[in-house]
């Protein structure tokens, strides 16, 4: 069983959720900025080859196992996009939250058919050349709303509604999103391989 493990990923929400799923396999969750690891280029079009080039990527200049997640909002009315640029939907001058979910709202102005789901990634690696890397997928459905709702989570939360619910991601306890998002479900499918 895995004692250390580097998450490579700069995103403190993202950090935030998976430390928590974790935290009862008493692993040692580290960011890959303790290590002054910086962000991986994300050159490729899908979810599964960014998230594999981030975790090679940290641990080879870690050493230590790392684990990656790759994750995006797909809307079925703009193609799945913005998908795997979802973080720099609107440009990255600055990369900001509200100006990715604003851009959304734009583009989905005159669009009824807001059906969207987050789809997420999770790629582990005991090493960096690891030729048989533990993936595992999970995926949120719901809609775009017109107008953000809630405080909590981060990305596109506030706009994302789950309609079962009837709460956005930013309405939810994180325990609560924890269970079922995107991310929860790709980690506990990735921890079933692992056991």
């Amino acid at each position: 069983m895995l004692k250390r493990l580097v998450i490579a990923t700069g995103n403190a929400g993202k950090l935030r959720e998976i430390r928590a799923l974790l935290e009862p396999l008493k692993i040692e969750v580290l960011p890959q900025s303790d290590f002054n690891v910086p962000e991986a280029a994300e050159p490729y079009c899908t979810f599964i080859e960014n998230a594999l080039v981030k975790a090679r990527h940290a641990s080879k200049l870690t050493g230590l196992p790392a684990l990656a997640d790759d994750s995006g909002i797909c809307v079925d009315a703009l193609g799945g996009a913005p998908g795997v640029i979802s973080a720099l939907y609107a440009g990255d001058n600055p990369r900001s939250d509200a100006a990715n979910n604003a851009k959304l709202l734009a583009d989905l102005k005159s669009i009824k058919n807001r059906a969207a789901h987050y789809h997420c990634v999770m790629v582990l690696v005991r090493h960096a050349d690891d030729p048989q890397p533990l993936i595992a997928e999970g995926s949120w459905h719901g809609e775009i709303l017109e107008a953000p709702r809630g405080e909590g989570g981060f990305g596109y939360d506030p706009l994302f509604l789950d309609v079962k619910l009837g709460k956005t991601g930013a309405e939810l306890a994180p325990e609560v999103k924890n269970k079922v998002s995107h991310r929860g479900q790709a980690l506990a499918a990735l921890l079933q391989k692992l056991s």
